[in-house]
């Protein structure tokens, strides 16, 4: 009776320790193909600022974000 409590608990500990980092591999996955901020989105901070935001700007930022989250 003993053992089957303590299997127990040691297979939710593992399923809990496993489901985590495959949950935070997806989530990392997920936002480097996926990231939060679009082009749009900057246009629009750029307009709210007082800028006339180009698409030659926009594609400046855009690598830029890019490549600072790959140095992450």
């Amino acid at each position: 009776m003993l053992t089957i409590i303590l299997v127990a608990i040691i297979a939710l500990l593992a399923g809990l320790a496993a489901g985590f980092f495959i949950a935070r591999w997806y989530m990392k996955k997920y936002f480097e193909e996926n990231p939060p901020i679009s082009p749009d989105m900057i246009k629009q901070m750029m307009a709210q600022m007082g800028q006339k935001p180009s698409q030659k700007k926009l594609n400046q930022v855009m690598s830029s974000m890019k490549a600072q989250q790959k140095k992450k």
